[in-house]
């Protein structure tokens, strides 16, 4: 890890700049986790903290296990039944948290740039990372999803094809997953959806954009679908659900037309009949419970590569 980028010794905050190596060597420890070849003693008497300010399931529930599985003393803080109710900041918190010990904090927050701007005002020995901010960055999330396509079709990334498909514009997994194809050589990265749900903000910079999702599927070794984000957009973005998944769903039919041993991803939630239809989901060419499980295994790599560091 480089302190010149937004990845350092102490903190994860983003993909973004994080060079190749540094990519890989995190996702052949996870490997190593993922396949058991793990100290469960290695974070033993370290204290870590999942400050979330907002709902999660799969990446709070993982890091818990992540640090459990490591041996760290671990604190679930719920922003719903806390001193945030009443009206401390987040950064409070964080001080407060630290006074009593806790080293490591797993972060997310509804806004762009929290967990960075947070980091800045860390003690030396304390170190942050990104659970998810805004529409920022989600690292672990990319993390854990290149680990899942190379398990799945090698180390050699220059060889793929992948797409993307859904809304963009509002996902921090899809800036984090951009981040990561392109880190990792990606041969070519496609990107689909509507219009109104990609951003123009440099974020596709080099990637193939395609309102069409039968042309975009075209051959892909991989369709990533993301989570139609309706709490995050504004009203009017998209005409109708039902719309929506005639235009931009993955269903069984569709999928025909990407390469034969193609892979299926979703970070979920998954909106079912909207985004992704059940036969696809469930089926044998889908990958999204084994990006859960990857989940854990990425985030003790993190996790130990930071706090063991």
């Amino acid at each position: 890890m480089n302190a010149s980028h937004t990845v350092t010794p102490r903190h994860l905050l983003t993909l973004d700049g994080m060079p190749r190596d540094a990519l890989n060597a995190l996702l052949v420890r996870a490997q190593a986790f993922a396949e058991g070849h793990y100290d469960r003693r290695a974070l033993d008497g370290i204290a870590v903290c999942t400050l979330f300010f907002e709902p999660s399931t799969r990446t709070r529930m993982s890091f818990t296990l992540a640090a459990q599985r490591l041996g760290a003393d671990v604190l679930n803080f719920d922003a719903s039944t806390s001193s945030t109710s009443k009206g401390e900041t987040a950064l409070d918190t964080m001080k407060n948290l630290e006074a009593m010990g806790v080293r490591g904090f797993v972060i997310r927050h509804k806004v762009d740039g929290a967990v960075a701007e947070l980091s800045g005002h860390a003690n030396p020995g304390t170190s942050l990372v990104n659970a998810g901010d805004g529409r920022t960055a989600h690292p672990t999330q990319g993390l854990l999803d290149m680990l899942t396509l190379r398990q799945a079709k090698g180390h050699d990334f220059s060889r793929l094809k992948v797409v993307i498909v859904g809304d963009v514009k509002h996902s921090r997994v899809a800036r984090s997953d951009l981040q990561a194809l392109r880190a990792l050589g990606t041969g070519e990265i496609r990107v689909c959806g509507p219009a109104s749900l990609l951003p123009d903000d440099g974020t596709l910079q080099g990637c193939v954009v395609s309102h069409d999702l039968d042309a975009a599927l075209e051959g892909v070794d991989a369709a990533m679908m993301l989570r139609l984000q309706r709490e995050r957009m504004e009203e009017g973005l998209v005409a109708s659900l039902d719309e929506y998944h005639r235009d931009f769903g993955l269903s069984a039919a569709r999928l025909k037309r990407a390469a034969a041993d193609a892979v299926v991803m979703h970070p979920g939630p998954m909106n079912r009949g909207v985004e992704i239809t059940d036969d696809v989901a469930d089926g044998p060419q889908s990958l999204i419970l084994t990006q859960v499980s990857n989940g854990v295994a990425v985030r003790m790599a993190v996790l130990e590569a930071l706090l063991r560091g």
